[in-house]
């Protein structure tokens, strides 16, 4: 019995030893180094977008003019030689910046919805980390190129997508695509959390130390994952609002 014991107990350990379970020695030291400083710089992004949040909710800047500025710096960071590194980090900062001023507007809607309350914001940011953690985590742990196959597919996702968004202006349905987008568009970049994880990976096997582009890949993920979750978490709540309503208006 005390030997049946042992052997079980052993057992478990051995699967479930935390040390296995976040072992990277299948990734080089020089990869492993990569990644601290690409999910560094990524939390750095994410603070200064916050901020840019915050920005919006004092001054009201958020809006096109914002966004056509992200869709700037964005260009002028990919223009730029990656040995310019300090300029590229600080064209970087200033692209959280906008885009977190453009995500003022949703933030707001959302905090109106939910009668002066981040609530909505907080879980929809609480998900968004749990998720991008989770699949980005598990990009990281799994076999070398294991994902990287899911290029191809969500590609034709995306170009699926916008045919069927052009479709919707000719032929309507412009609600059904809205949620299509909506749910579509999370699956689409939960994958591209893994693929971009592996291919960053990838790259930094390859001696691709551009970390500022490989921290923008996974800024522009979680922001988009942060989106949908808002989106749909505004979306239920009014959806509740009007029901309860309608529920009132007939007693």
């Amino acid at each position: 019995m005390d030997a049946a014991a042992s052997f079980f107990d052993s057992h478990v350990r051995r699967d479930w030893d935390l040390k296995s379970l976040l072992n990277l020695s299948h990734l080089s030291p020089h990869v492993q180094q990569h990644l601290r400083r690409v999910y560094t710089t990524l939390c750095v992004s994410l603070v200064v977008a916050a901020v840019g949040i915050y920005a919006h909710v004092l001054t009201n800047l958020g809006g096109l003019l914002t966004s056509l500025g992200f869709i700037g710096c964005v260009m002028w960071l990919l223009s730029t030689p990656s040995y310019e590194e300090d300029k590229r980090y600080k064209i970087l900062m200033g692209a959280s910046f906008l885009e977190g001023l453009c995500l003022g507007p949703l933030v707001d809607l959302s905090y109106n919805v939910f009668q002066g309350d981040y609530g909505l914001v907080m879980t929809a940011l609480l998900g968004t980390v749990a998720v991008f953690a989770s699949f980005s985590g598990a990009a990281v742990f799994a076999r070398r190129r294991e994902y990287l196959f899911l290029g191809g597919i969500l590609s034709s996702a995306v170009s699926t997508m916008m045919m069927l968004r052009f479709g919707s202006y000719l032929f309507g349905g412009a609600s059904a695509m809205f949620n299509l987008e909506l749910y579509g568009g999370l699956l689409l970049f939960v994958g591209y959390v893994l693929f971009d994880t592996q291919l960053i990976i990838e790259r930094a096997s390859k001696n691709d130390d551009d970390y500022i582009q490989h921290t923008l890949d996974l800024f522009i993920d979680f922001v988009s994952l942060f989106v949908r979750i808002l989106v749909i978490l505004t979306k239920k709540e009014v959806e509740s609002s009007r029901k309860e309503d309608k529920r009132k208006r007939r007693e």
